[in-house]
């Protein structure tokens, strides 16, 4: 029962990365428009050797792209739901049917296979309950293999961090 061969693994270099290149990782996932000049004043290098580390960076794969968070709030009213579902069969063809409905699905905005009881968590943002339970029963109508599923509405954001601490991770990255 492995899933392994499903999960698209991004190709990413292992990089050799040292004390300034966490620097810059660190302030470019908090601040993605910073100008490169002020990067390097950051990290405490000149403009072109910071510029030249970060182009490395990019090219081999660590840094995947550069994004804009957006406020929930100002976008008006929004439901967000975790999801737990369990697969009534675990062949790869089940799993490999049911990852690529949900990513066609736009309210699923993260998706994890997990280990544990479970097969999926899901993270699903719509605009309300009732549109949530439209897009339950259309994943339910699709046949995709859903056994089971556990609803987990939230009702408040107590830490919404995207980003990585890149500096407590440092130690699973291949020595200098």
């Amino acid at each position: 029962m492995t899933r392994a061969a499903a999960m698209p693994v991004p190709e990413v270099a292992m990089l050799r990365l040292d004390a300034i290149d966490l620097k810059i990782l660190s302030v470019i996932q908090r601040e993605g428009r910073i100008t490169k000049l002020a990067l390097a004043e950051r990290v405490g290098l000149s403009a072109t050797p910071c510029w030249n580390r970060l182009k490395r960076l990019e090219s081999a794969g660590v840094v995947r792209d550069y994004r804009a968070r957006l406020s929930t709030a100002a976008l008006g009213p929004m439901t967000t739901v975790f999801m737990e579902a369990t697969l009534a069969n675990h062949r790869q063809a089940d799993f490999d049917r049911f990852e690529r409905a949900v990513r066609d699905l736009p309210e699923v905005i993260g998706c994890w296979a997990v280990g544990g009881g479970l097969d999926y968590l899901l993270l699903v943002a719509t605009r309300d309950i009732d549109a949530y339970q439209r897009l339950v029963d259309e994943l339910l109508a699709r046949e995709i293999g859903i056994q089971r599923y556990f609803t987990y509405v939230v009702t408040k954001a107590v830490k919404d961090a995207l980003e990585l601490p890149v500096e407590r991770l440092a130690t699973f990255l291949p020595p200098p």
